[in-house]
């Protein structure tokens, strides 16, 4: 009878779970995706790594996803049951919490494992790989990438450009230019027309200006030079290639692990807090889905998300004081999964009460 009642509540948690986790997933990968599309109309995304990007995404989303989607899971399950008097019947039949975690821990082992994974390594892996693909993005930009009427800078100078209208080939019309000198000198160049031109130095582009003139001076002086043209080029230098300095987000585990800078130790209690809190999740879920028979089945999902919210916050200001130096690390971020895993316990002891009481 146990292995019946066990296969029962596995089933029920992870279709719900399941469910959940899909529908959540859906719902940020929509934005996602709508935020990718408006990158590549832009230019500012090749349109081949667009799906890339995209799947990149889902495999940071799942590191929360995975968490949250079986706690409510967990709820929305057990609240069914006991909605319908089947946890109530299970319970006369001396079917206790422990009856309830067997099966729970059919899925909650391999899914801890793959968070676990997730928020330690391919999470990480996928961020980087983001950015790559958009540093990547913003060097093979051209001028057919600038929106008409807005000014937009390029190349790592600080140079910005203003287009009134671009031609499908790529052609500005009525162009406005500025940009700093090395000497400190401010240049603004207006023609009527602008193009970008490939150079022998594939880190530099050319900007070929026809018809227009070009102010060289300092601000606040009359010192201006004016020069008027046919044609002009300025060369700029595109974004590097070059991997910048990581931010702990992106870090490898094992360059972490050797860290001993404050917000490297954060991110890496952060990681290995993640899998911890979907057990502990796991473990607060079952005696928060308690609810009276024939009450409503959401009923008690709202003080879940609560719940959720408070601890995820909670984590989230404990990983700035570790930042900021105001937690030691030794404390950590630790101290709010204890406080949270003792709140369960408390619950969860609170329950068995009652379950001894339901079966005397």
């Amino acid at each position: 009878m146990f292995r019946i009642l066990d296969r029962y509540i596995f089933r029920e948690i992870a279709s719900t779970w399941l469910g959940v986790t899909l529908v959540l997933l859906l719902i940020l990968l929509t934005n996602q995706f709508a935020r990718v599309l408006g990158d590549v109309a832009k230019g500012k995304l090749p349109k081949d790594a667009a799906f890339d990007v995209i799947g990149l995404s889902a495999a940071q989303y799942l590191t929360i996803l995975i968490p949250i989607g079986l706690f409510l899971a967990i709820m929305l399950a057990l609240g069914r049951l006991y909605r319908d008097s089947e946890l109530p019947a299970m319970m006369a039949c001396r079917v206790g919490p422990a009856g309830v975690y067997r099966p729970l821990v059919w899925l909650l082992l391999p899914l801890s494992l793959l968070v676990a994974w997730l928020s330690i390594d391919l999470g990480p892996s996928a961020l980087h790989a983001i950015e790559r693909v958009g540093a990547e993005a913003r060097r093979e930009a051209d001028l057919a990438s600038i929106e008409p009427g807005r000014f937009v800078p390029i190349g790592p100078d600080n140079a910005v450009v203003y287009g009134e209208r671009v031609l499908s080939d790529g052609m500005m019309e009525n162009v406005f230019l500025q940009r700093r000198l090395d000497n400190g000198r401010l240049e603004i160049v207006i023609a009527r027309r602008g193009e970008q031109v490939e150079s022998d130095d594939p880190d530099i582009r050319f900007l070929v200006l026809h018809e227009g003139r070009r102010y060289e001076g300092e601000p606040g002086t009359t010192r201006f030079r004016v020069v008027e043209f046919l044609e002009h080029g300025i060369p700029y230098r595109l974004p590097s290639l070059d991997a910048p300095e990581p931010r702990p987000r992106a870090m490898p585990w094992t360059t972490l692990l050797a860290s001993d800078e404050l917000q490297d130790i954060a991110e890496l209690q952060w990681r290995v807090g993640v899998p911890l809190a979907t057990i502990i999740l796991a473990i607060l879920a079952v005696p928060l889905s308690r609810t009276q028979p024939r009450a409503g089945r959401y009923g008690r999902i709202a003080i879940g998300l609560l719940v959720f919210i408070i601890y995820l916050n909670m984590l989230s200001a404990a990983k700035a004081w570790v930042e900021q130096g105001i937690v030691p690390p030794v404390l950590g971020l630790w101290w709010v999964h204890a406080a949270v895993l003792l709140f369960a316990l408390a619950m969860l002891a609170r329950q068995s009460m009652f379950h001894r009481r339901v079966r005397a």
